[in-house]
């Protein structure tokens, strides 16, 4: 039977130290109702007193299937008695059943940070640990620095993760709190600890800045701990903590422990991984391992064949396990085995010996030499291979557009730019005039567009752009380069799930090519959503 491994999310804490990331109350309730799904052994909600939006957390925790709802905090301070410690009376008066408190174990922090003894350092975690497991908590101690305090005073780092222990603490988790220690340091030290503290006690507890943090995490495993602690995507501070949504897969699937994330759940982890971003308004990151969209990407033709033939040969895993899905990349380096699989992908019948393959090819090539890529715009690559074959409904056609910028004070004297644009165009058997404003020229002739087109068409409310790229094809032609704009679009389609999709524009003009995008994900939205052209 296998051994089991438990696993502890750190993001609603860890993962709000990155810069840039602000969860709001409705965030932390989401992100933990999804890890509970998901099957997380625990989930490290925040730090009680710390600030209003984790108190409000606090006040109101979502009732979970079985994961338990961690409170963060430090041991008490020196001069406090545990029960007599604001701080620590915050975390042990929240209802999260499950207290994780954090204490040097570094001797260079007692003397230079804490300014105690080593023996008040030690009575401090021990006293704190024991009022925690007092007040029906189940207890977790963060040994923070922990490794540097090894390496520096093993004796003394034990007798605080003993002291611990002796108190109660279920958990004893060795951090590296500074993300320098490597996996083979990582192994060795843990071994040695697990010959003092029971492995089914020791916990880990990594930082990326070496990118080892989910090397670390497995050698700590292999060393004999059974947890880890993590975050969704690798959020934290500085370089981020162990990410795991890369660590569970690894441990599950190709170490064959056992986790709190069976089989079934674990076919949500890309979904997860994406909700994440979606509540963060981030695109997701392409190459992430086991769960970008580029994770199980085949461009080359010989490499799509031989997928086609077994998997195996250019996939570790089949991506259906985690979530994901085989995505069959279409460029200039494409053969008829890239066309099909991605016919199939799109639904499309055709015999494999059409010529129309042929003519798509052709085309794909000569658009990508004129500055096109398919790679991310699996929406124009569908359009324009339906169009080659069966044709795609003419929901508009563009007799004109128009865009000004204008940069100016506002009457509070503040500098402001804004842009108008203004579109002629047919649908639907009328001519539209639109006008619409915003505050760059490509969200303005979005505006514009949607203006005319939402009377005729109005399943277009929920689309969004939520990704908007310029790349500059020929700098040596500075103004007058070619410019290629790729449009990341999602809606709120099928019962609420996201679905995205990405679509290309080429032109020596910015914001003409940027309509051609805009275009495309337009038609893709009403194509898929089975939407027949007005009069047709």
């Amino acid at each position: 039977m296998a051994e089991r491994v438990y696993l502890y999310d750190s993001t609603l804490r860890d993962g709000a130290q990155t810069q840039g990331v602000d969860f709001g109350v409705a965030d932390k309730i989401a992100i933990a109702r999804a890890l509970d799904r998901l099957g997380i052994d625990y989930v490290e909600g925040g730090w009680p007193g710390a600030n209003p939006t984790d108190d409000s957390f606090f006040s109101q925790l979502p009732t979970l299937s079985s994961a338990r709802i961690s409170a963060f905090g430090m041991t008490r301070r020196s001069g406090r008695s545990a029960g007599n410690d604001p701080g620590l009376a915050a975390v042990l008066s929240s209802p999260a059943k499950v207290a994780c408190l954090v204490g040097k174990t570094w001797d260079f922090h007692v003397d230079l940070a804490l300014g105690v003894s080593k023996a008040e350092n030690i009575d401090m975690i021990a006293e704190s640990l024991a009022e925690a497991v007092a007040r029906g908590k189940e207890a977790v101690f963060d040994a923070e620095h922990f490794f540097d305090g090894w390496k520096a005073n093993p004796g003394f780092a034990l007798d605080c993760l003993k002291a611990a222990l002796g108190a109660g603490a279920r958990w004893i988790v060795l951090c590296d709190t500074n993300g320098g220690t490597l996996p083979h340091e990582v192994e060795r030290i843990v071994g040695e600890v697990v010959r003092a503290i029971p492995g089914e006690k020791v916990g880990i507890h990594c930082h990326n800045d070496t990118e080892n943090a989910v090397a670390n995490s497995l050698a700590a495993v292999r060393a004999g701990a059974r947890q880890i602690q993590g975050t969704l995507n690798g959020l934290g501070e500085r370089c981020g903590n162990a990410n795991l949504i890369s660590v569970i897969p690894n441990l599950v699937i190709k170490m064959g422990f056992e986790t709190g994330v069976t089989s079934e759940r674990l076919t949500h982890l890309t979904s997860v991984s994406r909700l994440l971003d979606e509540r963060l308004n981030r695109t997701p990151m392409r190459n992430a391992a086991f769960v970008g969209e580029s994770a199980f990407a085949h461009k080359g033709g010989l490499h799509v064949s031989a997928v086609e033939k077994d998997p195996r040969t250019y996939e570790h895993i089949p991506p259906e396990i985690v979530g994901n899905r085989r995505h069959v990349v279409v460029s200039d380096q494409s053969g008829r085995s890239n066309v099909l699989a991605r016919f199939k992908d799109i639904g499309l019948e055709i015999d494999p010996k059409s010529p129309v393959i042929g003519r798509l090819l052709d085309e794909i090539k000569e658009r990508e030499h004129e500055g096109y890529t398919y790679d991310g715009a699996d929406g124009s690559f569908e359009l324009l291979a339906r169009r080659l074959m069966h044709g795609v409904p003419d929901y508009f056609r563009l007799n004109s557009f128009r865009v000004i910028s204008e940069r100016r004070f506002n009457a509070r004297g503040e500098l402001v730019t804004m842009s108008e644009s203004t579109v002629k165009l047919d649908v639907g058997g009328e001519r539209r005039l639109t006008v619409g404003e915003g505050k760059g020229p490509v969200e303005a002739l979005d505006r514009a567009l949607r203006a005319a087109l939402l009377p005729f068409y109005p399943g277009l409310a929920d689309l969004k752009l939520v990704d908007y790229k310029v790349r500059i094809l020929a700098p040596e032609r500075a103004t007058a380069a070619v410019t290629r704009v790729m449009i990341e679009s999602a809606d709120g389609h099928a019962h609420g799930e996201i679905r995205a999709w990405g679509t290309v524009g080429v032109s020596e003009n910015v914001i003409d090519a940027s309509y051609m995008a805009l275009n495309d994900s337009i038609t893709w939205k009403l194509y898929r959503d089975g939407i027949a052209a007005p009069g047709g």
